[in-house]
């Protein structure tokens, strides 16, 4: 449904929050497709009679042990955080600019033009 609301909404880059309470989880899963009636799909279905037969499709990636809990750069978070920041651009088609990892204001990662970009030749 990400994908589906970044092409309709026309964002041009995601805020993904919280990412704090992913601190310590083994696995994280992904939603990455729907099937329905043993057919895989990419977006979720637009008729209300399909919704009933929907199952979610995941990818499964490692979690972090490490806290994320009020990093500042990308460089301070676990690798398994940044693949995980990574794949979610990735498969919802617009960067991610500005990732939360707590509760206070400053607990902000800002992001330019730094390595969690949808590749160039997606971009054009």
């Amino acid at each position: 449904m990400l994908r589906q609301s970044v092409r309709v909404g026309g964002m041009s880059s995601l805020a993904l929050t919280k990412l704090d309470v992913l601190d310590g989880l083994a696995e994280l899963k992904i939603c990455t497709g729907y099937r329905v009636d043993g057919v895989l799909r990419d977006d979720y279905p637009a008729g209300l009679a399909e919704r009933g037969r929907v199952a979610p499709v995941y990818e499964t990636l490692p979690g972090w042990q490490e806290s994320t809990r009020g990093a500042r750069s990308l460089d301070a978070l676990p690798e398994a955080a940044r693949a995980y920041v990574r794949r979610i651009a990735e498969l919802a088609g617009a960067p991610v600019s500005l990732i939360s990892t707590g509760a206070e204001r400053d607990d902000v990662i800002r992001l330019a033009d730094r390595g969690c970009r949808r590749p160039a030749a997606e971009r054009r």
